[in-house]
């Protein structure tokens, strides 16, 4: 049952942590809940137990033992604490009521196949268990159990020693059958005492008695009672001696009658009595010293059916099936009927009663076999435990339907949150995550200034004349390679990526999140563009396209326009610049505005001078070409090794490790980006530009 592998799961987690748990999980591919009532494959378990060993590196039976100590504990947590405490007054007795226990559970747990134990008593305190299992290989379980079960309930601290393992042949199919050697090490606490010490107990006692409040809201008659009865040997129950009568007073008829289901058979299994109502529903135990497995088997314990073998076993429970073929012919349709009770030695008769009654689970069962409540004795707790079973499967069935529809809800909350993860991994590449924040929440987003930041812009060389000599469909092929290029450079450089148009893709350094690095974070990312475009194909000519990039620094604002698709944009006269930069600049140059320039002057660029240019709308300026980085290789301007930027863009190649890095990286705070500031080891060098004519080309406005 499910109870089993929560019982593992549990186990791991709170013994090796959770990460071991999922490792364990996917290891053997199983889910992460079980269903307490649902019925799971046996090779499941043994699958988690065995990985379980190879991962932590300890052995099979260690980690059996281990189970078997924290079964016990679990049981405990789950509501049996008191179930388990009431089977016995020492460990012997515990053992004894072991395989009735299981009886017991076997009414709500119907698939449940459970071991048998059989317990002798040897010399010195020391006991035989026998231990028989369906399941081979978990035997080692048991010392864990017993061990914990022992120190528990009896204050008692015993050791486990297996004297012998093999399969049992004797029972019905070869079963795995271990004997342990249960030695006492201490015992803290003993049931015997000495009279004296008894006898101070007693007058202990009698003084609390007559501090006893009388008021029975307190305390019962009961509970005083048995708090002050003493005599000098010891507890009444050790003292205590039955009379019998010299003549059984009672008659054979009143007896059958008043046991309704019993049988008593001889050393050679003839019947000699039964009750009147197992003749009713086996209509062949009327006849006279038939054999009784002529017509049942022993379905538990699984022995041979003979007295040697049942008195072995005696102090379990027996269950009895009745064998359908010679049942009369218009029953053998119905289910074989199973009876439940003790087996009992008459010594001076030579003869085994059994005293039973009809194994049933529910109301159901009680029709199919076309019994009532009647037909059971009413002294037979029998009638009052298919009730209240009968409420208990009820409230099994609604239990695991709850169990199912909270495992449902998981699934579906985990797969909303992947859902809502994809949703979110969409939306914050279209708006700042702030901002997009902002707006599920259902705020306005206000305009914000930003005193310095560095704008870039690019568009494709002729690419008016690629359009008119291409498919629309290879046009569309060679920008999505493009920009996808310059999309994963804008996480290795940490720039925002405010829009495309066309052929021109813009971003910015320093919003919207400022950072005082804005300018060298833009040109490591051009000087990454202008490589990626090399990998790009002109569709026309077979070559690598160009590309022209252009820079500038300064002011701008910001802000969200529009509430279907709203679009972070960028207003004000560094946009309208930068853009000019860009169409007045030359193929795969990157070509920088005066005061780009100084904001990178010093912080180890190569940039020479372009001289003064007419620009349009502007006039005259003086302009530079952005050449190389260097301090930074074209590996690490690709992000095709992991070496993160300092706050002045300069690579930090401590702990280089050859990864691609993450495209999705956030950008860094101002906070995070302020704090270590140094200046740069190489001085910006700076040559004059010959005087080129310069290239007329369109310019895009915003």
């Amino acid at each position: 049952y499910g109870f089993i592998n929560t019982c593992l799961k549990s186990l791991v987690t709170e013994k090796f942590g959770e990460e071991m748990w999922e490792r364990l999980k996917v290891s053997v591919e199983v889910q992460d809940v079980f269903m307490t009532y649902t019925v799971y494959d046996d090779t499941i378990t043994m699958k988690l137990i065995q990985e379980a060993s190879k991962m932590l590196g300890v052995s099979l039976e260690a980690i059996l033992k281990l189970f078997g100590e924290y079964f016990f504990k679990f049981c405990k947590k789950s509501g049996y604490d008191q179930m388990l405490r009431t089977l016995g007054g020492n460990l012997m007795e515990f053992l004894e009521n072991l395989d009735a226990l299981h009886s017991y559970l076997a009414l709500s747990y119907q698939e449940m196949n459970a071991p048998s134990f059989r317990v002798e008593k040897g010399k010195d305190g020391e006991m035989l268990l026998h231990y028989y299992s369906d399941r081979s290989g978990l035997c080692h379980i048991v010392p864990g159990i017993i061990e914990t079960v022992a120190k528990d309930f009896f204050d008692t601290e015993v050791t486990m020693d297996i004297l012998d393992l093999n399969e049992e042949v004797e029972r019905t199919g070869k079963k795995e059958h271990a004997v342990f050697l249960i030695t006492q090490k201490s015992h803290r606490q003993m049931r015997s005492a000495n009279p004296i010490r008894l006898q101070d107990s007693f007058l202990r006692m009698k003084e609390k008695y007559l501090r006893i409040s009388v008021c029975p809201g307190k305390k019962s008659h009961w509970d005083t009672v048995r708090n002050i009865i003493m005599f000098g040997k010891g507890h009444l129950s050790y003292a205590f001696k039955p009379v019998y009568p010299e003549t059984l007073w009672m008659e054979v008829k009143t007896f059958c009658t008043a046991f309704p289901f019993h049988i008593v058979f001889d050393e050679a299994l003839r019947v000699k009595q039964a009750g009147v109502n197992i003749q009713k529903y086996v209509p062949g135990l009327q006849i006279q010293k038939i054999q009784l497995d002529e017509y049942f088997s022993i379905i538990h314990p699984q022995v041979t059916f003979n007295i040697a073998s049942i008195c072995k076993f005696i102090n379990s429970q027996f269950v009895l099936k009745t064998r359908n073929k010679v049942m009369p012919e218009a029953w053998k349709n119905q289910p074989t009927l199973k009876l439940r009770g003790q087996m009992i030695w008459m010594e001076s008769l030579q003869c085994m009663i059994f005293m039973c009654s009809p194994k049933l689970r529910s109301l159901q069962e009680l029709e199919e076999y076309k019994m009532h409540l009647s037909d059971i004795a009413p002294h037979d707790t029998t009638r009052d435990l298919i009730l209240l079973n009968q409420q208990r499967l009820a409230e099994m069935e609604l239990s695991n339907q709850l169990e199912r529809k909270k495992e449902e809800l998981r699934v579906l909350s985990s797969h909303l949150a992947i859902e809502k993860k994809k949703t979110e991994t969409l939306l914050y590449a279209m708006l700042p995550e702030h901002v997009a924040n902002q707006l599920k929440e259902g705020k306005k987003v206000a305009a914000g200034e930003f005193e310095t930041c560095t704008i870039l812009f690019s568009d494709v060389v002729t690419f008016t004349n690629i359009c008119a000599s291409c498919e629309p469909i290879q046009i569309v092929n060679m920008l999505n390679s493009m920009f996808s290029k310059f999309d994963r450079l804008t996480g290795v450089h940490e720039v925002y990526k405010v829009e495309t148009i066309g052929d021109s893709y813009m971003v910015v350094g320093g919003v919207p999140v400022p950072v005082r690095s804005h300018a060298e974070r833009v040109a490591n990312f051009a000087l990454g563009m202008r490589i990626s475009a090399k990998e790009v194909m002109n569709p026309v000519t077979g070559e690598p396209i160009q590309i022209r990039i252009g820079i500038h620094t300064g002011p701008v604002l910001a802000g969200i326009v529009g509430d279907k698709m709203p679009r972070y944009c960028l207003f004000g006269d560094t946009v309208n610049t930068a853009s000019r930069m860009e169409s007045h600049g030359l193929p795969n140059k990157v070509h920088l505005s005066s005061t780009s320039y100084r904001a990178l002057e010093n912080q180890g660029f190569e940039i020479i001078e372009r001289g003064e240019i007419e620009v349009k709308g502007k006039g005259k300026m003086t302009t530079y070409f952005l050449i190389r980085n260097l301090n930074a290789t074209e590996d690490e301007l690709m992000g095709r090794c992991k070496i993160p930027f300092d706050h002045k863009g300069k690579p930090q190649r401590d702990n280089v490790s050859l990864v691609n890095p993450d495209p999705s990286l956030e950008m860094i705070s101002l906070e995070a980006t302020s704090a270590d500031q140094q200046s740069a080891s190489d001085e910006t060098q700076t040559r004059p530009f010959p005087s080129d004519s310069v290239p007329s080309a369109f310019c895009v406005l915003l």
